[in-house]
């Protein structure tokens, strides 16, 4: 059975394929219209380049291949983010705001999920050069219209801010293995577990670290973090954020997780994930990773998106349109001029090579018959 695939990856027949292009030209339009340039970063780089600054979930999904040429170790890109950083920092070496968007495949040794695929077609935006959050809203706006775009409007999106954590692990003085267990508690929500954990730390701190999980909702528990949370100044800066972050997005859907620690040893501020009603786990997530760019050579601040197109075509119901229109064999030059018109207007016209009936793919629905001298069109 040497047709089989290996497992998580599939091909992407005709109707899929065709959503998915869709879908990126319409997310891509909208990313130019917003100023964010179009880059094209290749799909293998030396290893120590494609894992500079990145977390260790990245390193285990990262194939690994020796190169033919220099002998040194290669990696095939599971992320293009890091990719970017790196076209921002040495290669475009800019000193105001840059705007850059891609979209190409990444490569996974093993799924995010049961139901992904480990070859995701990794569509995202990333700002370049300003610290402020008005970076941060002007990307989780683009996520949120990239989503409609796409045809897969997003019914929540959660909002978090990793400093909260840092702050509390700070003040506590988590050593690494302690900070690891409760990243990976918080992360799982995993209340008793955290309990056990915080046993054996001070009253004040203890109370800090089990509110988190239940500090989620709208934009009203921010309020009541303020109140049980410690004032340390982190903590204060970073809820100043959310609040302003609130504040100037009414028109989305918007909810609160200060437990949500996602990439935390990659992040350092907003953390942000869109959800859709036919996805257990969310559809495009993003955050700020300021100074992603100092092992190239800058650190500059960053904040960005992305999301799997493969994910976001599943999610969307589409027809097949009006379908395609069938031209007869052996026409004259009237009939190849309605068929070239008919194609500049954006139509798909098929023209029937000798003896061959209608085609089973692309889906015709219409036909081009000869009526007193010209070329009209009726339905199949």
């Amino acid at each position: 059975m040497n047709w089989l695939l290996p497992e998580y990856l599939a091909d992407a027949l005709p109707f899929e394929a065709a959503r998915i292009e869709q879908q990126r030209r319409s997310v891509l339009d909208l990313f130019r219209a917003h100023g964010y340039e179009l880059v094209m970063p290749p799909l293998i780089e030396y290893l120590d380049s494609l894992l500079t600054g990145s977390g260790h979930d990245l390193k285990l999904r990262t194939f690994k291949l020796v190169d033919q040429v220099s002998g040194r170790t290669l990696g095939v890109r599971a992320d293009m983010t890091p990719q970017v950083a790196r076209i921002d920092a040495h290669l475009l070496n800019r000193q105001g705001t840059t705007r850059l968007c891609y979209c190409d495949s990444v490569l996974h040794t093993m799924p995010a999920s049961i139901s992904a695929s480990r070859e995701p077609i990794q569509i995202g935006a990333e700002l370049y050069g300003h610290a402020g959050h008005e970076a941060d809203l002007e990307v989780i706006r683009l996520m949120a219209n990239a989503l409609c775009a796409a045809g897969a409007a997003a019914s929540r999106i959660d909002i978090g801010h990793v400093g909260i954590f840092r702050a509390l692990a700070e003040d506590a003085g988590l050593d690494a293995e302690q900070l690891d267990t409760a990243l990976s508690l918080l992360q799982g929500k995993d209340v008793p577990g955290l309990q056990d954990f915080c046993a054996a730390l001070p009253e004040s701190r203890r109370a800090a670290f089990l509110h988190l999980p239940t500090l989620y909702g709208g934009a009203e528990i921010l309020d009541r973090a303020a109140a049980v949370l410690p004032a340390l100044p982190a903590i204060e800066k970073a809820i100043a954020t959310l609040r302003s972050v609130a504040a100037a997005l009414p028109e989305l859907p918007l909810s609160f997780d200060l437990a949500d620690l996602r990439g935390y040893h990659y992040h350092n501020g907003l953390v942000f994930a869109a959800y859709h009603p036919g996805n257990a786990s969310a559809v495009a997530l993003g955050g700020r990773y300021d100074g992603a760019g100092a092992a190239f050579g800058r650190a500059r601040p960053a904040t960005g998106f992305s999301m799997d197109l493969r994910l976001v075509a599943q999610l969307v119901g589409g027809d097949e349109g009006a379908g395609a229109i069938v031209a007869p064999a052996g026409g004259d030059a009237a009939l190849a001029a309605e068929v070239a018109r008919l194609r500049a207007d954006g139509e798909i016209v098929i023209e029937l090579l000798p003896g061959e009936g209608i085609p089973e793919g692309p889906h015709c629905t219409r036909r081009l018959v000869a009526s007193g001298g010209n070329w009209t069109i009726e339905q199949v």
